[in-house]
């Protein structure tokens, strides 16, 4: 979601005749985008705050300025060459809105916040940079506004945004707290980004939302009568729209998905729809009934071995990463070990494995028997261990096949090889000129190296 809405902030700037800067240090403005899932996100946004004081004394000459430090060196260069030329910063994303009323009085440095529901400020913004003007301070609005288009310029994979927020309030997710509650973007924006997009050779989308298959907008039909549009039919308005109008977008991903909401709907609608990929993130996040409660997650451990089992029966080349959290408070070494055989019964090609960091302002945060970082961390290190070993045992399985491959960028240990990816989002390299980049192309999965596929272009 970062990525996306970085993109949709560089397109407004790009589209109002802005350039991208080389350096940071030589930039008229420098955006900040954070994140405030983990600590250890805001702690390096902080570092990164320190860094820019730093830039912006030399590019203002004030007398603390450290024109002798050579990370600074850049800066030094450019105000050497171009005296004082205006230096904006700008402090985005959900740290912003965590931060709101502080962040901007302890790092003077910062001259706008800008936080979740302040971002339609933005061409604002620009104008006052452009004219000169003193910062003003942002009013949030009530309701989240959704950017026209979160495209990079040239890629073949962009995100399309489709719905922001979450209502679960899972006990240890900071989220609901700086997203704010879910909001379902209307039919028509997605559809007219997604027209945008195919204007420009996008190949395929990611539908992006922090609770992504809980989607939900009013529609008609065709009728005239209004109904209410949840994710599988909006899989389908949308699948539809790339046919009826020949767009160049053949694959649709989504994420992030929550397991209480891939409904049977859900399965049968991917696995019937030609441009949908097969490639799922669902997050267990626990393997313990008693620890998923605990967390306020809707399902218990067996329901979500069952979707499991309804996909691989409905998708029988499907595959699925998630992610997996250890050191839950109270987390007892017998509901550690559910992890552990929650892993070997499913066998995920994939996850993401972290262990329990407190936010503040969560329930979790206060709650009794807090695990200690080192035991957290040797429970990680088993978690990562098995899951390193189940992912090379379900790639290694996948060697042989044919597939269909989105061919996207050339190899970086080889310019005669281009690096593409299956529908399930893994990563293939393979001999091809660089013509073909941008084409979806067959290609045989030769051998395993590491959790790339060496592959051979069938046509």
């Amino acid at each position: 979601m970062n990525i996306a809405e970085s993109a949709a902030v560089e397109h407004l700037f790009i589209s109002r005749g802005w350039k991208k800067a080389e350096f940071a240090e030589c930039a008229d403005v420098v955006i900040i985008n954070t994140c405030s899932v983990r600590g250890s996100a805001e702690d390096r946004i902080f570092g990164r705050l320190g860094y820019f004081t730093g830039v912006k004394n030399i590019r203002y000459k004030k007398p603390e300025a450290k024109t002798k430090v050579e990370s600074m060196k850049k800066a030094v260069e450019f105000t050497e060459k171009n005296g004082i030329v205006p230096f904006t910063v700008i402090l985005m994303g959900c740290m912003a809105e965590r931060l709101l009323g502080e962040v901007k009085e302890k790092w003077p440095v910062l001259d706008y916040v800008v936080g979740t529901f302040g971002k339609y400020k933005f061409g604002d913004i620009i104008t006052a940079v452009e004219e000169r003007r003193e910062p003003f301070e942002i009013e949030e609005e009530e309701t989240y506004s959704f950017a026209p288009v979160s495209y990079e310029e040239e890629a073949f994979s962009t995100f399309v945004p489709i719905m922001h927020g979450c209502n679960n309030f899972c006990t240890y997710c900071i989220v609901p707290h700086v997203r704010g509650r879910e909001v379902s973007r209307p039919l028509d924006q997605i559809l007219s980004e997604v027209d945008f997009l195919s204007g420009r050779g996008v190949k395929e989308i990611t539908l992006l939302g922090q609770n992504v298959n809980a989607y939900r907008c009013k529609d008609k039909d065709e009728n005239g009568n209004e109904i209410e549009l949840n994710f599988p039919k909006l899989l389908k308005r949308i699948s539809g729209h790339l046919d009826s109008t020949n767009s160049s977008i053949k694959w649709i991903r989504f994420e992030s998905s929550n397991p209480n909401d891939f409904s049977d709907e859900l399965i049968e609608t991917v696995a019937a729809d030609k441009h949908v990929c097969h490639g799922f993130h669902i997050a267990a996040q626990h393997g313990s009934t008693e620890i998923l409660k605990r967390m306020n997650r809707k399902n218990t451990r067996e329901e979500f071995v069952e979707l499991m089992a309804k996909l691989r029966k409905a998708i029988p080349d499907v595959q699925v990463i998630t992610d997996l959290m250890v050191g839950f408070p109270g987390e007892t070494e017998e509901q550690f070990n559910e992890i552990l055989t929650l892993m070997e019964e499913v066998k995920f090609e994939s996850a993401f494995m972290y262990f329990y960091n407190p936010r503040e302002g969560t329930p979790a945060a206060s709650f009794p028997n807090q695990i200690p970082v080192e035991l957290k961390k040797q429970r990680l290190q088993k978690v990562i261990d098995l899951q390193l070993k189940h992912t090379q045992e379900v790639m290694t399985k996948r060697v042989g096949a044919t597939l269909t491959v989105l061919a996207d960028i050339v190899s970086k240990n080889d310019d005669t090889e281009l690096l593409g990816k299956t529908e399930q989002n893994e990563r293939v390299a393979f001999k091809a000129d660089k013509k073909l980049i941008g084409s979806f192309v067959r290609v045989h999965l030769d051998s395993l190296n590491g959790n790339t596929f060496k592959g051979t272009l069938v046509d």
